[in-house]
């Protein structure tokens, strides 16, 4: 069903092809992982399998890529629209609609189906995924992890023979990734060959026929399952992988929120940050004669953020973390309650100077025509006005995070790994008192993982609180000084 021979792709401008010479091979009903690195070509080869490059996405291939019979660069991608499922990396960028139940529909309107067919096949999606609950809802007001879900159910609504993903997981919760499985347990079983780009392992350990393992653009190692299973696990460390078993980092998430919930019953040492006070937060909507009725509204227990300290917000997708984060940055009024800072209460205005946000769709915050250039952009409030020790502190930062080598290129031209750790970046250049990142591993290998909660211990051993909000069990068991679960 999809076949790469001898495939080299280099994107327009670019110096250096993001692929070399791969090849591969998925059978018909096949399940094959893409692993490797943060960068090392795994979205290029999705691109290539359902046709977005170098149609699409401006560039040149070298080679020959097919899947279902079409061949890249010749077939368009309405034909390849028909045949294969795609689901991208940042699922906003792949909605045409504004709500769910539309979006779902769009594809099968496309095809020109009766629209008793459409219904039914929604209906059916909607039971597939568990997504009863977020039909005829605003796809903006879901949370990433429901948009994530929402734009897997649509990629499924044509029955196609592939399905790609890239980073299907990176905004799911435990219960979002189980759903996920058996979903795609079924469309395997139905003949349905899917290739995925994933870091996260475990998920789809008993899914997975080959795993293709991918190093600057090029394969370094093609598996059956039961091979790469029994492969050392520093070799899997090498290369940048996680865990196949998540149990041990699980329990070790389970005790932390337990110790929590122990240490906020009693005294603490230190006035904190941040504090809320019978906090509730959510969003309203107009209704008729121009009053506004809560459309989500969650209450938040009062809770403490102390210099020094690293505190995850983990729960379900939906559960509020993201509006919570949203609300004490100062971006959203809350629906109730106060948000204190050192101790005394805090308007939006005051809120936003003290913090820096790194948001889960970082794309909505880089602004500059450059890597370094976007972290220059945060220099004013570096607390530095030398030009020259502001580009050693740019440069140091790029260094940490593994971006000073790309430092000049575009940041649109940066894989989502790379995008997450820039816009982690521009939060280190900025002199606050609080740094709330929403989801900042989605799309990191366990190296930049690791890498990305060594820069959150030294923002917290410099004084900061730092808020995580997270699904990411091995961050959290990790890098996480507190758990708050969210339910």
């Amino acid at each position: 069903m999809c076949m790469l021979r001898a495939c080299t792709f280099t994107y327009a401008l670019a110096d250096a092809a993001a692929v070399r010479d791969v090849g591969l091979q998925a059978a018909r009903g096949e399940f094959v992982v893409l692993a490797g690195r943060s960068g090392c070509g795994k979205t290029t080869l999705t691109r290539l399998l359902n046709g977005l490059a170098p149609g699409h996405v401006a560039g040149t291939l070298a080679g020959e890529a097919r899947t279902a019979g079409l061949a890249a660069g010749q077939a368009s991608v309405g034909d390849y629209a028909r045949v294969v499922g795609s689901v991208f990396q940042n699922p906003k960028t792949q909605y045409f609609q504004g709500n769910s139940t539309d979006e779902l529909a769009f594809a099968c309107e496309n095809a020109g189906m009766p629209s008793g067919e459409i219904r039914a096949r929604i209906a059916r999606a909607a039971r597939r995924f568990g997504i009863e609950a977020l039909l005829d809802r605003s796809i903006i007001e879901l949370s990433g992890g429901q948009q994530q879900r929402l734009a897997v159910a649509a990629a499924t609504m044509l029955d196609p023979a592939v399905l790609v993903l890239d980073e299907p997981t990176g905004n799911l919760d435990a219960d979002a990734m189980r759903a996920l499985h058996d979903m795609l347990a079924r469309l395997k079983k139905d003949g349905v060959t899917i290739v995925a780009a994933e870091h996260r392992l475990a998920w789809c350990a008993d899914l997975a026929d080959r795993y293709v393992v991918l190093e600057s653009g090029a394969v370094v190692g093609d598996y059956d399952a039961q091979s790469f299973l029994q492969l050392p696990a520093e070799r899997l460390r090498s290369w940048g992988l996680r865990a196949l078993d998540m149990g041990g980092a699980r329990a070790r998430v389970r005790e932390k929120i337990d110790e929590s919930r122990r240490r906020s019953a009693g005294p603490r040492d230190g006035a904190p940050v941040l504090r809320t006070r019978g906090l509730r937060v959510g969003y309203r909507r107009p209704s008729l004669f121009g009053a506004k009725t809560p459309d989500f509204a969650r209450d938040v227990p009062d809770l403490e953020f102390h210099a020094g300290r690293i505190v995850g917000l983990m729960g379900r997708n939906g559960a509020g973390k993201s509006t919570f984060a949203r609300t004490v940055c100062g971006l959203q009024r809350p629906l109730g309650g106060a948000v204190e800072l050192d101790g005394k209460a805090a308007n939006g205005k005051a809120l936003t100077r003290a913090a820096a946000m790194v948001m889960q769709d970082v794309h909505y915050q880089l602004f500059a025509d450059s890597v370094r250039g976007e972290l220059m952009l945060d220099a004013t409030g570096a607390g530095e006005a030398d030009p020259q020790r502001l580009r050693m502190r740019c440069d140091m930062i790029l260094g940490e995070l593994g971006l000073l080598d790309v430092a000049d290129r575009h940041p649109m031209n940066l894989s989502g790994g790379q995008r997450q750790r820039l816009a982690i970046g521009t939060a280190l250049m900025a002199d606050k008192r609080f740094v709330v990142l929403d989801e900042p591993t989605s799309g990191l290998d366990l190296h930049h993982m690791m890498r990305v909660g060594a820069l959150l211990r030294a923002l917290a051993d410099r004084g900061v609180a730092v808020i995580v909000i997270t699904h990411d069990d091995e961050l959290a068991a990790t890098w996480c000084d507190e758990l708050v679960m969210f339910e």
